[in-house]
C-alpha cells in the first residue's frame, strides 16, 4: 500500500480528514476537491491530467498513483475511512446493518475494449453496467462494474460478496428492485443476509421514488453531478470502479468539513 493512512480529528472548514503520506496533494487532484495549498478556487471535478492546478502534483505523478491505487486497494481504504467517520457524525454505528442494491446501465466512451461492454436490452444502453450497494444514508458499500447485457441476478450476487466482505459482516437485511430475481435471495440467505424485493405499484406511472429504495437513486444522481461518471472512459473495469469511489470522497470530505464549491447559483461568486 502506497503511503500510512492517519485519520485526523473532523476539523473545522477547508481542513483535511485524512493524509496519504505526508501528501495530500495527490488525494486532492484525484477526488477533484478545492485546493488545498491556499485555499484558491475549486476546479471542475477529474480535469484532464494536463489541465491539474499548477499547486498540485504533476500529471505523471497523479496518474500513477490513480493507476496503482485501484491495484491495491488504497482507493478503498481511503473511501472506507471517511465513510466510517461520515457514520459516526450520524451517530450510526462504522458498518451498516441495511444496504439497498440497484445497477445503473451508462454508454461507454470510444475505444473502450469490446469484451467488457454489452447491449442492454431493457434500457437500450450498449455499454457497462455498474452496481452500487449503499447504505441508508446513501453511501457507498461496494461498487462492480460488468458489461450491460449481464443479468442483474449476476450483478445482485457479486455485491452480496462485496458487502459481506466490506460491511465487516453486520449486513442483515438488502432491498432491491424487481429486476433482482429470487436467485439473488437465495444467495444472500447463504450470506446471512435477507433480501427483500421492493415491488412498484402497477399503478403508478412514471418515476416515483420507492420507499427504502430511494437511497441508492439518490445516490446514483449525485454521481452524475461529477463528470467522469456520467460515461464510462475507463478501459479497465477496475479504474471505472475507483471513478466512484473518489467521487464518493469528494462527497464525503465536504460533508466533513462543511466545505462548498462555489458555483454559479452562488450569487457572491457570480459578481466576483
Amino acid at each position: 500500500m502506497h503511503g500510512q493512512f492517519t485519520s485526523v480529528g473532523q476539523g473545522g472548514e477547508g481542513r483535511e480528514v485524512f493524509r496519504v503520506g505526508a501528501d495530500p496533494h495527490v488525494v486532492a487532484a484525484l477526488r477533484g476537491s478545492p485546493r488545498i495549498s491556499d485555499g484558491c478556487e475549486s476546479f471542475r471535478p477529474f480535469k484532464e491530467w494536463t489541465y491539474l492546478p499548477r499547486d498540485l502534483r504533476p500529471k505523471s505523478a497523479t496518474y500513477y498513483y490513480f493507476a496503482a491505487w485501484p491495484d491495491d486497494g488504497t482507493d478503498q481504504v481511503i473511501h472506507e475511512l471517511l465513510r466510517c467517520q461520515v457514520r459516526e457524525r450520524a451517530r450510526r454505528l462504522e458498518d451498516p446493518t441495511v444496504v439497498v442494491l440497484d445497477t445503473q446501465s451508462v454508454h461507454v466512451a470510444a475505444g473502450i475494449p469490446a469484451p467488457t461492454t454489452g447491449l442492454d436490452p431493457a434500457k437500450r444502453v450498449a455499454g457497462r453496467k455498474r452496481g452500487l450497494a449503499v447504505d441508508v444514508l446513501g453511501l457507498v458499500i461496494a461498487v462492480i462494474l460488468l458489461a450491460a447485457n449481464t443479468h442483474d441476478n449476476a450483478a445482485g450476487t457479486v455485491l452480496l460478496d462485496q458487502v459481506a466482505e466490506h460491511a465487516g459482516g453486520t449486513a442483515r437485511k438488502a432491498f432491491v428492485d424487481q429486476g433482482f430475481k429470487n436467485q439473488v435471495a437465495l444467495h444472500g440467505s447463504g450470506l446471512g443476509i435477507d433480501v427483500e424485493i421492493v415491488e412498484r405499484n402497477p399503478q403508478e406511472t412514471g418515476f416515483v421514488p420507492q420507499p427504502r429504495r430511494w437511497r441508492v437513486e439518490q445516490t446514483y444522481g449525485i454521481l452524475m453531478l461529477h463528470r467522469r461518471p456520467v460515461r464510462d472512459y475507463e478501459h479497465r473495469p477496475s479504474s471505472s470502479a475507483s471513478r466512484v469511489y473518489w467521487a464518493m470522497t469528494h462527497v464525503m470530505a465536504r460533508r466533513l468539513t462543511g466545505a462548498n464549491t462555489p458555483t454559479w447559483r452562488d450569487p457572491q461568486a457570480v459578481a466576483a
